[in-house]
Protein backbone atom coordinates (compact mmCIF):
# COMPACT_ATOMS: atom_id res chain seq x y z
CA UNK A 1 0.00 0.00 0.00
CA UNK A 2 1.18 3.70 -1.17
CA UNK A 3 1.59 6.19 1.59
CA UNK A 4 -1.68 7.77 0.21
CA UNK A 5 -4.75 5.82 1.43
CA UNK A 6 -7.85 5.38 -0.96
CA UNK A 7 -10.97 5.24 -0.04
CA UNK A 8 -14.28 3.84 -1.65
CA UNK A 9 -17.21 5.85 -0.16
CA UNK A 10 -20.09 4.21 -0.53
CA UNK A 11 -23.31 6.76 -0.13
CA UNK A 12 -21.09 9.48 -1.25
CA UNK A 13 -24.07 11.97 -2.09
CA UNK A 14 -25.56 11.94 1.66
CA UNK A 15 -25.16 14.02 4.42
CA UNK A 16 -22.41 12.48 5.69
CA UNK A 17 -20.89 11.35 1.88
CA UNK A 18 -20.16 15.03 1.24
CA UNK A 19 -18.53 15.30 4.84
CA UNK A 20 -16.14 12.67 4.65
CA UNK A 21 -15.34 13.92 1.33
CA UNK A 22 -15.05 17.70 2.40
CA UNK A 23 -12.84 16.17 4.63
CA UNK A 24 -10.74 14.16 2.90
CA UNK A 25 -10.22 16.76 0.52
CA UNK A 26 -7.90 18.38 3.47
CA UNK A 27 -6.31 15.01 4.15
CA UNK A 28 -2.74 14.69 1.90
CA UNK A 29 -2.23 11.07 3.10
CA UNK A 30 -5.92 10.15 1.62
CA UNK A 31 -7.75 10.29 -1.63
CA UNK A 32 -11.26 8.69 -2.76
CA UNK A 33 -10.60 6.09 -5.09
CA UNK A 34 -14.42 5.99 -5.79
CA UNK A 35 -17.86 6.51 -5.33
CA UNK A 36 -20.58 4.36 -4.81
CA UNK A 37 -24.44 5.41 -4.62
CA UNK A 38 -27.55 3.00 -4.36
CA UNK A 39 -27.60 0.64 -7.72
CA UNK A 40 -24.12 1.06 -8.43
CA UNK A 41 -21.59 -1.43 -9.11
CA UNK A 42 -19.75 -2.19 -6.12
CA UNK A 43 -17.41 -5.02 -6.80
CA UNK A 44 -14.93 -3.30 -9.46
CA UNK A 45 -14.67 -0.20 -7.88
CA UNK A 46 -12.92 -2.24 -4.23
CA UNK A 47 -10.63 -3.05 -6.90
CA UNK A 48 -9.17 0.60 -6.68
CA UNK A 49 -9.13 1.18 -2.83
CA UNK A 50 -7.66 0.17 0.22
CA UNK A 51 -10.66 0.61 2.71
CA UNK A 52 -14.13 1.11 2.37
CA UNK A 53 -16.34 3.98 4.48
CA UNK A 54 -20.01 3.12 4.22
CA UNK A 55 -22.42 5.85 5.04
CA UNK A 56 -25.27 4.63 2.96
CA UNK A 57 -28.75 3.11 4.40
CA UNK A 58 -28.97 -0.26 6.28
CA UNK A 59 -30.56 -2.39 2.95
CA UNK A 60 -27.14 -2.04 1.49
CA UNK A 61 -25.21 -3.73 4.22
CA UNK A 62 -24.96 -6.74 3.82
CA UNK A 63 -24.09 -6.70 -0.26
CA UNK A 64 -20.87 -4.34 0.90
CA UNK A 65 -20.15 -6.59 4.12
CA UNK A 66 -20.08 -9.29 1.79
CA UNK A 67 -18.40 -7.52 -1.10
CA UNK A 68 -15.28 -6.13 1.36
CA UNK A 69 -14.80 -9.68 2.48
CA UNK A 70 -14.90 -11.35 -0.89
CA UNK A 71 -12.47 -8.72 -1.98
CA UNK A 72 -10.37 -8.61 1.55
CA UNK A 73 -11.04 -5.20 2.07
CA UNK A 74 -11.61 -3.43 5.58
CA UNK A 75 -14.46 -1.87 6.56
CA UNK A 76 -15.52 1.78 8.25
CA UNK A 77 -19.26 1.06 8.77
CA UNK A 78 -21.38 4.08 9.96
CA UNK A 79 -25.15 3.42 8.48
CA UNK A 80 -27.75 2.68 11.59
CA UNK A 81 -30.96 1.27 11.67
CA UNK A 82 -29.99 -1.89 11.35
CA UNK A 83 -32.20 -5.30 11.44
CA UNK A 84 -31.19 -8.49 13.12
CA UNK A 85 -30.43 -10.39 9.78
CA UNK A 86 -28.00 -6.91 8.94
CA UNK A 87 -25.98 -7.21 11.68
CA UNK A 88 -25.73 -10.61 11.05
CA UNK A 89 -24.07 -9.84 8.36
CA UNK A 90 -21.82 -7.82 9.82
CA UNK A 91 -20.91 -10.23 12.16
CA UNK A 92 -20.23 -12.58 9.80
CA UNK A 93 -17.71 -9.90 7.29
CA UNK A 94 -16.18 -9.06 10.34
CA UNK A 95 -14.50 -13.22 10.71
CA UNK A 96 -13.02 -12.41 7.32
CA UNK A 97 -12.41 -8.34 7.62
CA UNK A 98 -11.19 -5.96 9.82
CA UNK A 99 -14.91 -4.07 10.38
CA UNK A 100 -15.08 -0.70 12.50
CA UNK A 101 -18.59 -0.56 12.94
CA UNK A 102 -19.77 2.36 15.40
CA UNK A 103 -23.27 4.06 15.63
CA UNK A 104 -21.47 7.33 16.16
CA UNK A 105 -17.95 8.63 15.01
CA UNK A 106 -17.65 11.44 17.05
CA UNK A 107 -14.39 11.34 19.42
CA UNK A 108 -16.48 13.66 21.87
CA UNK A 109 -19.45 11.10 21.91
CA UNK A 110 -17.13 8.05 22.56
CA UNK A 111 -15.70 9.93 25.29
CA UNK A 112 -19.42 10.45 26.30
CA UNK A 113 -20.28 6.82 26.29
CA UNK A 114 -17.11 5.97 28.30
CA UNK A 115 -18.22 8.67 31.16
CA UNK A 116 -21.77 7.31 30.94
CA UNK A 117 -20.49 3.81 31.83
CA UNK A 118 -18.29 5.25 34.66
CA UNK A 119 -21.30 7.34 36.15
CA UNK A 120 -23.63 4.37 35.63
CA UNK A 121 -21.09 2.17 37.78
CA UNK A 122 -21.08 5.35 40.56
CA UNK A 123 -24.58 6.30 40.67
CA UNK A 124 -26.28 2.48 41.49
CA UNK A 125 -29.66 1.70 41.38
CA UNK A 126 -30.25 5.31 43.82
CA UNK A 127 -30.11 7.57 40.82
CA UNK A 128 -32.84 7.17 37.95
CA UNK A 129 -31.75 7.58 34.35
CA UNK A 130 -33.20 8.11 30.84
CA UNK A 131 -31.37 9.16 27.65
CA UNK A 132 -32.48 12.27 25.23
CA UNK A 133 -31.52 12.46 22.29
CA UNK A 134 -32.59 15.08 19.15
CA UNK A 135 -31.58 15.15 15.73
CA UNK A 136 -32.93 16.62 11.88
CA UNK A 137 -36.17 16.14 10.94
CA UNK A 138 -35.29 14.03 8.14
CA UNK A 139 -33.61 11.42 10.29
CA UNK A 140 -35.38 7.93 9.97
CA UNK A 141 -34.73 5.73 13.07
CA UNK A 142 -35.60 6.68 16.31
CA UNK A 143 -34.15 6.07 19.01
CA UNK A 144 -30.94 6.94 16.81
CA UNK A 145 -28.12 4.57 16.85
CA UNK A 146 -25.93 6.49 19.30
CA UNK A 147 -28.91 6.72 21.68
CA UNK A 148 -29.06 2.62 21.59
CA UNK A 149 -25.72 2.42 22.24
CA UNK A 150 -26.01 4.56 25.55
CA UNK A 151 -29.12 2.23 26.04
CA UNK A 152 -26.78 -0.70 26.33
CA UNK A 153 -24.07 0.83 28.30
CA UNK A 154 -26.64 1.70 30.94
CA UNK A 155 -28.30 -1.76 30.84
CA UNK A 156 -25.07 -3.86 31.40
CA UNK A 157 -24.66 -1.49 34.23
CA UNK A 158 -28.26 -2.08 35.27
CA UNK A 159 -28.30 -5.62 35.02
CA UNK A 160 -30.94 -5.43 32.20
CA UNK A 161 -33.16 -3.42 33.31
CA UNK A 162 -35.13 -0.94 30.73
CA UNK A 163 -33.80 2.24 30.07
CA UNK A 164 -36.45 5.06 28.52
CA UNK A 165 -35.44 7.38 26.04
CA UNK A 166 -37.04 10.16 24.21
CA UNK A 167 -36.32 10.78 20.66
CA UNK A 168 -36.63 14.68 19.25
CA UNK A 169 -36.82 15.10 15.63
CA UNK A 170 -37.04 18.75 14.44
CA UNK A 171 -35.34 21.58 12.02
CA UNK A 172 -31.93 20.83 11.26
CA UNK A 173 -30.15 19.94 14.32
CA UNK A 174 -27.29 17.42 13.46
CA UNK A 175 -27.11 15.63 16.40
CA UNK A 176 -27.27 16.11 20.51
CA UNK A 177 -27.69 13.06 23.26
CA UNK A 178 -28.30 13.49 27.10
CA UNK A 179 -27.82 10.70 29.24
CA UNK A 180 -29.77 12.48 32.64
CA UNK A 181 -29.15 10.38 36.34
CA UNK A 182 -31.61 12.12 38.53
CA UNK A 183 -30.97 10.81 42.80
CA UNK A 184 -32.09 11.97 45.77
CA UNK A 185 -31.42 15.78 45.83
CA UNK A 186 -29.06 16.05 42.99
CA UNK A 187 -29.28 15.61 39.41
CA UNK A 188 -26.37 14.88 36.79
CA UNK A 189 -26.48 15.70 33.15
CA UNK A 190 -23.84 14.33 30.18
CA UNK A 191 -24.71 16.34 27.33
CA UNK A 192 -22.92 16.08 23.49
CA UNK A 193 -23.96 18.79 21.00
CA UNK A 194 -22.41 18.06 17.57
CA UNK A 195 -22.68 21.45 15.59
CA UNK A 196 -21.43 20.40 12.36
CA UNK A 197 -20.94 16.45 10.30
CA UNK A 198 -17.36 17.07 9.89
CA UNK A 199 -16.52 15.82 13.29
CA UNK A 200 -18.05 12.70 12.59
CA UNK A 201 -16.01 12.39 9.02
CA UNK A 202 -12.98 13.05 11.20
CA UNK A 203 -13.79 10.19 13.16
CA UNK A 204 -14.71 8.26 10.32
CA UNK A 205 -11.22 8.98 8.48
CA UNK A 206 -9.35 8.64 11.70
CA UNK A 207 -11.09 4.62 11.72
CA UNK A 208 -10.23 4.28 8.11
CA UNK A 209 -6.41 5.28 9.12
CA UNK A 210 -6.36 2.36 11.96
CA UNK A 211 -8.51 -0.50 10.47
CA UNK A 212 -6.04 -0.79 7.64
CA UNK A 213 -3.53 -2.51 10.02
CA UNK A 214 -5.93 -4.81 12.12
CA UNK A 215 -6.59 -8.13 12.04
CA UNK A 216 -9.59 -9.51 10.72
CA UNK A 217 -12.43 -8.98 13.61
CA UNK A 218 -15.50 -7.00 14.46
CA UNK A 219 -13.81 -3.42 16.22
CA UNK A 220 -15.81 -0.19 17.83
CA UNK A 221 -14.77 3.45 17.94
CA UNK A 222 -14.06 2.86 21.50
CA UNK A 223 -11.13 0.28 19.68
CA UNK A 224 -10.34 2.80 17.59
CA UNK A 225 -9.43 5.40 20.17
CA UNK A 226 -8.38 2.97 22.66
CA UNK A 227 -11.20 3.80 25.48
Amino acid sequence: MSDVTRLLLVGAAGRMGKAVAAAVAKDPGLTIGGKIERGGALEPALDNCDVVIDFSLPEATEAVCRACAAKGRPLVLGTTGHSAAQKASIAAGAEKIPLVYAANFSVGVNALFALTRRAAALSGNDFDVEVIEMHHRTKKDAPSGTAKRLLEILQEARDGVEIPAHSVRAGDIVGEHTVLFAGPGERLELTHRAASRETFALGALRAARWVVSQPAGLYSMENVLGL
